[in-house]
């Protein structure tokens, strides 16, 4: 059962907060990518209510989650964000008021928020914000009429600091640069790396997990995450989902491979 929740409605958007006290339900633990022993606090961000509901039923469900709040418009995303600081946002792109890439860029100045992960809900094919949001700091993009598994999937995998970019969206972000006119590689962009990480970067912008890494070049799992946590701090980036554009953007990857 999901706990209760105050919720005000204007004439644009809906807010919703959870409760302060909820004692029904499961027993909720920590989680992976929580950054202590509590379940992922998760936000979401749509102007259809009856996407806000479902997706928010469906998450509340899991032991390893709790949703936060929801609001029906990116302005009130924003004051959300602030108010219950969440891990992992679920942000549609088209909304009324400030839309879903306005609000990415406002909740990634926000300070000392810890930089909450941020995952674009999106019918892609539409949308021609996904590049954009992507510099703006998102971490992936969820089709909204993914599956239920496939939803509680992608929050874990941001929650953890993966990537989160389907095999269409990776599609779609190589034809863009293919579309592009040919640029010199800017290798200044890679300097402040070792040969080491650029070879991890590489495989990164491939869309290769930590453990597949590890095994393509031969490294323990945990030598890779140190590698791409330098690689993040060397290059100021904020996840790996900046390490895709990044590689494409400085020449290390090619559309053609």
């Amino acid at each position: 059962m999901t706990p209760s929740t105050d919720s005000t409605e204007t004439a644009d958007s809906t807010v919703t907060t959870e409760s302060p006290v909820s004692t029904e339900g499961p027993e909720k633990t920590g989680a992976p990518g929580a950054t202590s022993d509590r379940p992922i606090r998760v936000a979401i961000v749509d102007d259809q209510a009856m996407v806000r509901q479902g997706f928010g039923a469906l998450l509340d469900a899991q032991t390893d989650m709790t949703v936060v709040g929801s609001a029906g418009d990116g302005s009130d995303a924003v004051d959300l964000v602030r108010r219950t600081h969440p891990d992992v946002i679920l942000m549609d792109i088209r909304m009324p008021r400030m839309n879903g890439l306005e609000a990415t860029r406002a909740v990634k100045a926000m300070p000392g928020l810890g930089h909450p992960r941020i995952i674009m809900l999106t019918t892609f094919d539409a949308d021609e914000y996904v590049f954009s949001a992507l510099r703006a700091g998102a971490s992936g993009f969820l089709l909204k009429d993914a599956t239920a598994d496939d939803l509680v999937s992608a929050v874990r995998i941001v929650a953890a600091g993966e990537a989160l970019l389907a095999p269409s969206v990776t599609s779609r972000l190589i034809a863009d640069y293919a579309s592009r006119p040919s640029a010199p590689r800017r290798t200044e962009v890679l300097s402040p790396l070792t040969e080491r990480e650029i070879e991890v970067m590489e495989l990164v912008a491939t869309g290769q997990s930590n453990a597949e890494i590890a095994g393509a070049l031969f490294l323990a799992e945990q030598t890779v995450k140190t590698h791409v946590s330098r690689i993040l701090s060397k290059l100021a980036l904020r996840d790996r989902t900046q390490v895709v554009v990044a590689a494409y953007e400085s020449g290390l990857v090619s559309p053609a491979g």
